[in-house]
């Protein structure tokens, strides 16, 4: 494995100032590249992995938070978005975007948690929760759960998933919440939201169905 210090095995992890790390599990390919796009006109830059032991390809590359990318296997003129994806701004058939979680201000330091005896749990579709249909619309309505004695929010499955609507059971890219709820951060923001008013998360989790 890389020497770089790295979170997760795979996926794509900020190591510096404009610079990430791309590491990707591909046994099967023989090249691999992270195509970068620079405008909606698709502009691109190809970098190269370098292959690792047990199927392995790894690199740093000059890019920072936001910017999207695609990969390349065998030089091939097909593009596809990484498997260990954070997020996918254009949904599961678009470019991933690089994503830094270390630089989102938590608030909820002084959170205790939860016993699991005696709590009353919520089950939330954020999709349907409120009108705009975001995180962010629901954690202004956090406060009247809580005021209801509501203990525990337990969101349907969050992860992306092809089209306009689904209930969670669809999903293709588990590590990367759906972008039609809006970006990773507000996801954290709903979560810090309820912590702040006593409100635990839990999450539902589908892999297939």
């Amino acid at each position: 494995m890389s020497s770089v210090k790295r979170r997760y095995p795979i996926g794509a992890e900020v190591v510096g100032e404009n610079q990430t790390h791309f590491r990707l599990w591909a046994p099967k390919a023989r090249e691999l590249d992270v195509v970068l796009e620079h405008s909606p006109s698709s502009e691109r830059t190809f970098h190269s992995l370098t292959p690792e032991p047990r199927g392995y390809f790894s690199g740093a590359i000059n890019a920072g938070v936001g910017s999207r990318y695609r990969l390349r296997v065998n030089g091939r003129e097909i593009f596809y978005p990484d498997p260990a994806s954070r997020f996918q701004p254009d949904g599961p058939h678009g470019p991933s975007c690089i994503v830094d979680p270390k630089r989102f201000q938590w608030t909820d330091s002084q959170w205790p948690g939860i016993t699991l005896k005696g709590q009353i749990i919520y089950e939330m579709h954020i999709g349907t929760f409120t009108k705009e249909g975001t995180w962010r619309a629901a954690a202004e309505q956090l406060p009247e759960l809580a005021h209801i004695g509501i203990t525990v929010v337990e969101m349907m499955p969050v992860a992306d998933f092809p089209g306009k609507f689904g209930w969670g059971y669809d999903g293709v890219n588990l590590f990367t919440p759906s972008h039609l709820y809006g970006t990773p951060d507000d996801l954290r923001t709903f979560i810090d939201r309820a912590h702040s008013l006593g409100l635990a998360v839990i999450l539902d989790v589908v892999y297939n169905h």
